[in-house]
């Protein structure tokens, strides 16, 4: 939203705009809950989820999916605008139906299609503010995706026997760690090659290139480092300098957007 609209936007359109997409994403996680409730009971990191431990009934859970989901696309639509209430609308619903629902137990590329759904942020983001979704939205897009794939299978690393247990094909409890770090490195790759796209497609200058390289070659350390120690502890700390990778991305486009367009 910083980078669309080259300045710092009105406190009210972010406002709304994060909490619509927070109603969103708050939907689909609660029906992603109700339909894996099978598999998180057999799984150790999910296994306290409200729905298996009894704290919330299946039938609640789909009325609180079903009203979140309605909240987020009237509160869009009403306060932001239709293509972004849309946009967040499909994104859940892709989750939902794409990744949990199809993907998800049946094919080890489950993620990196599924994935999709957290990259659509970027665009309702723009969208909020221009009306239209522009080329940098789509690089901040690509990048999210391409984000997706090495910030979770490192996870997966770490929980690899929670899914042969439940049976879901995450590419770590398929194939061998050599072959899971070789698709880490090669998904870096592409992350690295979308986040200096971004700096010319967004104008953002120097400044902003020097941080995006910093970001990167933090990146290739740490999967780099997980070729050479394939531990789920060296998987977490590549877990862990992703979320930080994708956050200090962002904040500093935002901030470099303003410094450079007051």
């Amino acid at each position: 939203m910083f980078v669309a609209s080259r300045s710092v936007p009105s406190f009210r359109l972010v406002a709304m705009t994060v909490i619509g997409g927070t109603f969103a994403a708050g939907g689909a996680n609660a029906f992603n809950m109700f339909y894996d409730r099978d598999i998180d009971a057999v799984m150790d990191r999910t296994r306290r989820r409200p729905l298996v431990s009894g704290a919330v009934s299946p039938s609640d859970a789909l009325v609180l999916s079903a009203g979140l989901e309605i909240s987020a696309f009237l509160l869009l639509w009403l306060t932001v605008n239709l293509l972004s209430a849309l946009l967040a609308l499909g994104a859940a619903c892709f989750y939902v139906g794409v990744y949990t629902m199809w993907m998800k137990r049946r094919y080890r590329s489950n993620i990196v299609i599924g994935g999709a759904a957290g990259a659509v942020p970027a665009l309702v983001g723009w969208s909020a503010v221009t009306g239209h979704i522009g080329a940098p939205a789509w690089v901040m897009f690509g990048i999210v995706f391409a984000w997706t794939p090495p910030h979770f299978w490192a996870l997966a690393i770490r929980h690899r026997d929670d899914y042969s247990r439940a049976s879901v094909p995450m590419l770590p409890s398929v194939v061998d760690t050599a072959r899971v770090v070789r698709e880490i490195l090669a998904y870096s790759g592409l992350v690295t090659a979308l986040s200096v796209l971004l700096v010319f497609v967004s104008h953002l200058g120097w400044v902003f290139f020097g941080i995006t390289a910093c970001l990167d070659a933090g990146l290739f350390y740490y999967a780099l480092a997980l070729r050479s120690d394939q531990s789920p502890k060296r998987a977490m700390r590549l877990f862990a300098y992703s979320i930080t990778y994708l956050s200090a991305l962002f904040l500093a486009m935002g901030a470099v957007a303003v410094v450079r367009h007051p």
